[in-house]
């Protein structure tokens, strides 16, 4: 690797480790590894079609449709089925698409519970957000526009952001990542909308969790290291102090 281009080079840096660790399990046991991911694809084509007949729009909109406007225990109960629920005036295809990389990508390498506890708690991020956003209003910092509150919020795409800023940090493909949040965050400052909102919202989530579990897992790290140094050094310190005693003897 030494020998090789730059270009290669970089790419092997930003992505290596990455596709190794997706490329292993999936050869071995092909869609097999991925459950949830195909579970969640699946959801958004299912609530697709339900959602575009009379009984099932009324089913979707009952329990998988979430505003700012409504209950605060409403959204919450809501908010893990209205990752499954597309927009309807989109084509299906993009969502199932992202949900299968993103999703499977992040199921592989983080470990199928974590996926899915991090992809709604990153959407539900967003949710809270905009709640919020709308509370102060317009004219604040970091304020939405009250008709957001009445705007359907609803889709995958924030469970997808904060996955995909997970697993960046994770394999240390800061490129990646940078230029997600870069291209996000542009996208909000040129064309503002409760989406791209939320999606922001998701990335700040997904960098405090990365960060914080990075530093719990070095705090573990080292507090194994001090025990399994105190394990090992327990005996030799009793036999020194036998062999202290029967000199003193």
């Amino acid at each position: 690797m030494s020998n090789a281009h730059p270009l290669v080079r970089a790419v092997e840096a930003e992505w290596g480790a990455l596709y190794r660790a997706v490329r292993v399990p999936i050869a071995r046991r092909g869609l097999a590894a991925i459950p949830l991911t195909l579970v969640a694809t699946a959801s958004i084509v299912a609530f697709q079609m339900l959602q575009h007949t009379i009984a099932g729009a009324a089913l979707v909109q009952r329990t998988g449709v979430i505003q700012a406007s409504l209950p605060l225990w409403q959204e919450l109960l809501r908010t893990p089925l209205s990752l499954f629920v597309p927009a309807p005036d989109l084509p299906v295809w993009g969502a199932a698409v992202q949900v299968f990389l993103v999703f499977g990508i992040a199921e592989v390498t983080l470990g199928r519970w974590r996926t899915l506890v991090l992809a709604v708690l990153g959407s539900l991020a967003g949710t809270l957000y905009a709640r919020n956003g709308v509370r102060i209003g317009p004219h604040e910092v970091f304020g939405l526009p009250f008709a957001d509150a009445f705007a359907r919020d609803t889709g995958p795409s924030a469970a997808v952001v904060a996955l995909a800023v997970c697993v960046a940090w994770r394999y240390r493909a800061w490129f990646t990542g940078g230029l997600l949040v870069l291209g996000l965050a542009l996208e909000q400052a040129l064309l503002p909308n409760l989406a791209g909102a939320e999606h922001l919202a998701a990335i700040a989530f997904a960098i405090t969790a990365s960060a914080y579990g990075e530093a719990i897992g070095r705090q573990l790290g080292r507090t194994a290291g001090a025990l399994r140094s105190a394990l090992a050094l327990g005996p030799i310190a009793e036999q020194v102090r036998r062999t202290g005693g029967q000199l003193a003897g």
